[in-house]
């Protein structure tokens, strides 16, 4: 029986990254043998094992057989026969596909390490095209290491293109799409997941509402970069960048979905794109069942973000209107992550990711200002019902011009 450290560890050690979590194939075993070392058996389709000390994934080294359609298709040999290389042939990039040994020695046998100096995202071999959860997975790691330079090589974008044209990522469960863009978002750089996507096909397939919005042209006074994917696509970095929050993120990537169907004839204006977004944000919620709070804040950052824009030229009243449709009073925490997500609208675009965004302080203050206002001393002067919120809201109204404005 052998170990050795394989995939992510021993990529981002060779990366000169952080390690995150180690994981090991066993050579020469059985689950029998590991289970009587002590090992506890958590795998469900194929044997993986926690180390009785370090709790580490152990997995019998095994091959894949392509057995049916979609991702959980295939048939496993995990025999004590298999080899070390014949393991990592089933893994789905050269990167991903480097060993080491106990004594420190690297087994790569698909050329793993020359790939990482030259910043190559390379498929393994051809089977690579039976598994269309992979698609998803090399756009999630061209986002991780485009700042490193990496890029997908193009014979594995035509592997990705034919996953794409032969209908496989519709056999991808709503679950499992939303964990892969989910993690996406929290990426160093998520606009290239998108990217890589679109680049395939698979964009439009996944996510046509994102998809659409490329080639639709905004003011360029406002926009200079004009096109609104593009611009999109500029606000989820800045998102990430400020404040990697991936529901920040998620609200940065919906916030203009409305622009993708305002008529040609109408271009480049887009007259209540906000409004006209909020079903697509329900639409593409829904498909991917994403979180609750998602397609809240999705559908608040969609309808509103043009008036956050405007909070520093507006009224009192207009602010405390807002901050009413936020439901701030009892939800505070929303107003702090839809004016992170407006601020990432504004500075994502061509020239402004350095600009500041006071708006975004305008209304946390406004936002502190209404909470700070008791319904005791109302209540003493005998207000009642309707007159008693009445009276109440006038005051979070004064407190708004006093604080916020002054």
């Amino acid at each position: 029986m052998k170990t050795y450290l394989v995939g992510g560890a021993v990529r981002d050690e060779l990366l000169g990254l952080p390690i995150k979590d180690q994981d090991w194939v066993v050579v020469g075993s059985s689950p029998e043998e590991l289970l009587r070392l002590g090992y506890e058996s958590v795998g469900n389709d194929f044997p993986v094992f926690l180390h009785p000390e370090t709790k580490e994934e152990y997995a019998l080294a095994r091959t894949e057989r392509k057995s049916g359609s979609g991702y959980h298709g295939f048939v496993c040999d995990f025999g004590k026969d298999v080899t070390l290389e014949e393991d990592l042939s089933r893994r789905d990039l050269t990167i991903n596909a480097i060993a080491k040994s106990r004594s420190g020695e690297y087994i790569d046998p698909y050329n793993g390490r020359a790939d990482l100096e030259a910043g190559v995202l390379r498929h393994v071999s051809s089977a690579f095209a039976e598994d269309p959860l992979r698609v998803l997975r090399v756009a999630r790691f061209a986002a991780r290491y485009a700042s490193l330079g990496f890029s997908v090589h193009r014979e594995t974008y035509a592997l990705m293109a034919e996953i794409t044209q032969r209908g496989e990522l519709t056999s991808l469960t709503p679950e499992r799409v939303w964990k892969e863009l989910s993690r996406a978002l929290e990426e160093p750089k998520p606009s290239e997941f998108f990217h890589v996507l679109r680049r395939c096909g698979a964009l439009a397939v996944l996510f046509p509402e994102v998809d659409c919005l490329f080639g639709v042209p905004q003011p360029p006074e406002h926009h200079p970069e004009v096109d609104t994917g593009e611009h999109v696509m500029m606000a989820v970095d800045v998102a990430r960048e400020r404040f990697n929050n991936p529901l920040v993120t998620w609200m940065a990537l919906v916030h203009d979905l409305g622009k993708g169907v305002t008529p040609k004839e109408k271009w480049p204006s887009h007259i209540c794109h906000g409004i006209k977004g909020v079903p697509l944000v329900e639409m593409l919620s829904e498909r991917l069942r994403v979180p609750r709070d998602y397609l809240q804040m999705g559908k608040l950052v969609s309808e509103h973000h043009l008036r956050c824009h405007k909070v520093g030229e507006m009224q009192a009243r207009s602010i405390m209107r807002l901050l009413e449709a936020l439901d701030a009073v009892r939800r505070p925490e929303r107003v702090t992550l839809f004016a992170q997500a407006c601020e990432a609208d504004a500075c994502g675009r061509l020239g402004y990711d350095r600009r500041d965004y006071p708006q975004k302080e305008i209304l946390i203050r406004a936002c502190s200002a209404i909470r700070e206002v008791s319904s005791q001393p109302f209540l003493e002067a005998g207000y009642k019902g309707l007159k008693l919120a009445e009276q109440i809201r006038r005051e979070r109204i004064r407190r708004i011009a006093k604080k916020s404005l002054s």
